[in-house]
């Protein structure tokens, strides 16, 4: 807890994570502000509605905070590339100029473990460096990008003076009740017959609920008061460290929703080929929603990619309080199941 309440401004606290985090700080006793463009729905914050790419919002957001967590993105399959610059790139630009004049002292950056993830598997490994040249797709190019940006500004930087002292956190696959990117796709889709499994299915993943994700994220912030030396200039990977095979994963999820689970395959290879084929073909003629099928979706389907955690439990002073299983149990609880079907593990594929 801080030794007097902190007025802390949210950004993208209309999404899933971000309203968590709002929430989590309000009930702490943190005055929260969030910035965003539609209303956060977060009682007890004070929201300022707007982009992070606009300055004179921006500066008005940042006026008397003490700390900053940003959330808002960019977040799609698809799109104009210009688009996730401006906002993944420009925007985290805009918020650290405006946070340094105002003197803010703390700035978490919300990145993702894409910012490092090259198509091959990640197999155990800890926080890799972003890198914006190598990494898959336009989201993650500029997330990677946005990332360097705010490390490279932390006060505590040789060479630097003043300024926020500034950490990365890369949560990883966050999901839970309410979730529209990951869980409310799989389930829409199983329901249709259209999510297949790609390759065996036997590529194993780290998840993240939510909760765990938000808590992840105020340890952060809070480290960076009480351990700024050890966190500041840094990115940690935030996971529940409970990998498991992308046909557990999504036949639990299915589960709970009370869906039937995937059983068809479609080679790895071949929707490599197809998602780079469907994505060319969205630059000329986009579609109302999502890509069915890109690459870069291929790839995370397809590849292993889980993390060490011992720097992030360590460095953060932080362990998830909500295991899959019992995220599982709440999915299947906010979909209305409560039978044993519902709210036990997934089956082996």
């Amino acid at each position: 807890m801080s030794e007097r309440p902190a007025t802390v401004l949210v950004t993208g606290a209309s999404g899933l994570l971000g309203g968590a985090v709002a929430r989590a700080l309000v009930a702490r006793g943190d005055a929260v502000r969030t910035l965003q463009r539609r209303p956060s729905g977060v009682d007890g914050a004070a929201d300022v509605r707007g982009s992070v790419t606009d300055a004179a919002v921006v500066a008005r957001a940042l006026g008397g905070v003490d700390a900053v967590v940003h959330l808002a993105a960019k977040v799609s399959l698809a799109g104009d590339p210009a688009e996730f610059h401006a906002v993944n790139v420009g925007g985290t630009r805009t918020l650290l100029d405006a946070a340094e004049r105002e003197g803010v002292a703390r700035f978490v950056q919300v990145s993702s473990p894409s910012v490092a993830h090259l198509g091959a598997s990640l197999v155990g490994v800890p926080a890799t460096p972003a890198d914006p040249e190598r990494a898959r797709g336009d989201y993650a190019r500029t997330k990677a990008a946005g990332e360097l940006l705010a490390l490279g500004r932390d006060g505590g930087a040789a060479g630097r003076r003043g300024g926020p002292r500034v950490v990365a956190v890369r949560p990883h696959l966050v999901w839970g009740p309410g979730d529209t990117q990951l869980v409310e796709r799989v389930v829409d889709r199983a329901a249709r017959g259209r999510l297949p499994l790609l390759g065996h299915g036997a590529a194993l993943i780290d998840t993240l609920y939510v909760d765990n994700a938000a808590d992840g994220i105020l340890a952060a912030l809070d480290r960076l008061r009480d351990a700024p030396d050890v966190v500041g200039g840094r990115a940690y990977v935030l996971t529940n460290g409970e990998p498991r095979t992308v046909a557990d994963l999504l036949s639990g999820i299915c589960r709970a929703a009370g869906v039937t689970p995937p059983a068809w395959r479609v080679p790895a290879g071949l929707a490599r080929s197809a998602g780079g084929l469907v994505e060319a073909l969205w630059r000329v003629r986009p579609g109302a929603d999502e890509p069915p099928m890109t690459r870069f979706l291929a790839e995370q389907l397809s590849t292993a990619h889980w993390f060490d955690q011992r720097a992030t439990r360590r460095d953060l002073d932080w362990a998830p309080a909500v295991s899959v299983d019992e995220g599982l149990r709440r999915l299947a609880a906010h979909y209305g199941g409560t039978g044993p079907a519902a709210a036990s593990g997934p089956d082996e594929a």
